[in-house]
């Protein structure tokens, strides 16, 4: 049996009815900036339960917009977890801020606990990532963030509908930042991303910066990008986003299948599951001994499992201008060697998930 880990064929097997939308719009000309995208903006900032959302390139572009529309300079420093991937550092990179790291915890988030002995008078945002479909201690965070007057950028790219008491990832900090990237939980078919914010003015300023600065056609505000979210994309993003509650759902249950059948191995450790937090599995991890063995037995065995990441950021080649040294980060290093990726999307049966704990336990066996 496979068990595959991408879901896009599932996703988009019987969409003959976004066919039909596709070819009515496409016969309006409506590509820019389209009414199908304002619909989009409409419908995600309800979904998300913020006051405005900007539909822009990408989840990328949209921590970099943030950040330029708060105000963040050349030489500024950004706090950011360590274990994060590339684009929440080249966003901060693309500013020309200062790339500040902070350890995680076993809930794949920053740990806050460490956060504060990483301030200095330099420093003028932090950008916590929503990782895995965990959050961030976001209560903790935003106590610290007030306390020293600091700006706040969720990256929410991997946790749409995550949420801590029920108060939706995307609406604790001064924006949220998600991604459509066609491997996240909410996807279209080629890049996008969205900022989520519920300040008039900085919507109106974000508004500016992802369409080159333009108030209108002849008049020019600001310096901005090239940075919208295509009206084709958003017609998708419309067809899919309604499933958007039932998509998450599907992966919670599936991750507690999973956890049931899992936590009976001593050589898997299941990472805590946080009862304050709704945690939505954009990717469910668990730690595992004989990781690496177990990955090539996984992937023998049809079951296409994956680690995120083998090689931590800081350790990077494009990251030596930081100094940084291995062991500076020991948690992140760790979930290095430890952690493992599972599928767990909504388009998985039983079956699968079953074959897939098997295959594990089997290993194990062995």
């Amino acid at each position: 049996m496979k068990v595959r880990y991408s879901y896009l064929k599932q996703q988009f097997d019987n969409c003959d009815d976004l066919w039909n939308k596709l070819k009515k719009f496409v016969s309006t000309g409506d590509f820019t900036l389209g009414k199908p995208l304002v619909q989009f903006e409409k419908n995600f900032a309800k979904l998300i339960g913020a006051k405005y959302a900007i539909g822009v390139n990408s989840g990328t572009d949209a921590i970099k917009l943030s950040l330029k529309a708060l105000g963040i300079q050349p030489g500024d420093e950004v706090i950011t977890a360590a274990n994060t991937f590339v684009a929440t550092i080249g966003a901060i990179n693309e500013i020309g801020a200062k790339i500040v790291f902070v350890d995680c915890d076993d809930s794949f988030c920053m740990d806050v606990s460490l956060l504060e002995k990483k301030i200095n008078s330099k420093t003028k945002a932090i950008v916590p990532v929503h990782f895995t479909g965990y959050m961030t201690n976001m209560n903790e965070l935003m106590k610290i963030a007030k306390k020293h007057h600091l700006f706040v950028v969720e990256d929410a790219c991997q946790s749409i509908l995550g949420s801590i008491n029920g108060v939706n990832a995307g609406t604790w900090g001064n924006t949220g930042t998600f991604s459509l990237h066609p491997l996240k939980n909410i996807n279209v078919w080629s890049d996008g991303g969205v900022i989520t914010t519920s300040n008039s003015k900085l919507y109106k300023k974000l508004l500016l910066l992802r369409n080159h600065g333009l108030r209108h056609r002849d008049s020019v505000e600001m310096l901005g990008y090239n940075s919208r979210l295509d009206t084709l994309q958003a017609v998708v993003g419309n067809w899919l986003l309604p499933k958007a509650k039932s998509i998450a759902k599907q992966r919670i249950i599936n991750a507690k299948f999973l956890d049931d059948k899992l936590k009976r191995i001593t050589q898997i450790r299941i990472p805590k599951r946080l009862v304050n937090q709704n945690i939505v599995y954009h990717l469910y991890v668990v730690f595992a001994k004989d990781r690496d063995n177990l990955l090539k037995y996984c992937h023998k065995k049809g079951v296409e499992a994956k680690i995120h990441y083998p090689i931590p950021m800081y350790l990077q080649k494009a990251l030596k201008k930081l100094k940084h040294k291995k062991g500076d980060f020991p948690v992140t290093d760790r979930h290095a060697k430890e952690i493992i990726t599972f599928p767990c999307d909504q388009h998985l049966n039983k079956e699968q998930l079953l074959y897939l704990a098997k295959t594990i336990k089997d290993f194990y066996n062995k």
